[in-house]
């Protein structure tokens, strides 16, 4: 399953309730799985850090079917067609 088709996946099972729950609870839920995330990144715990991507995943798919975006063609044009990485400042 390629990342569009997992995105409608997402919409056909959670739409109903992303559209109900709004925008900015979905962005709520997405800043608690972040940090949830670093919590696993900072512990170094490979298992939690697969769990957090998971659910942030998930909820940057239900902002994204909420607002009608196909993040899928902008990743791609702007990270495999294009480098930003130049542009990065790191050391």
């Amino acid at each position: 399953m390629d990342l569009s088709e997992l995105q409608r996946a997402v919409k056909e099972k959670y739409y109903s309730t992303d559209e109900k729950s709004g925008p900015l609870f979905l962005l709520a839920v997405l800043f608690e799985e972040v940090g949830e995330l670093a919590e696993a990144v900072r512990k170094n715990d490979a298992e939690g850090i697969e769990e957090e991507l998971a659910d942030v995943l998930f909820m940057i798919l239900s902002l994204a079917n909420l607002f009608g975006i196909e993040p899928e063609k902008r990743l791609i044009e702007k990270y495999i067609k294009d480098d930003p990485s130049e542009r990065w400042d790191l050391p």
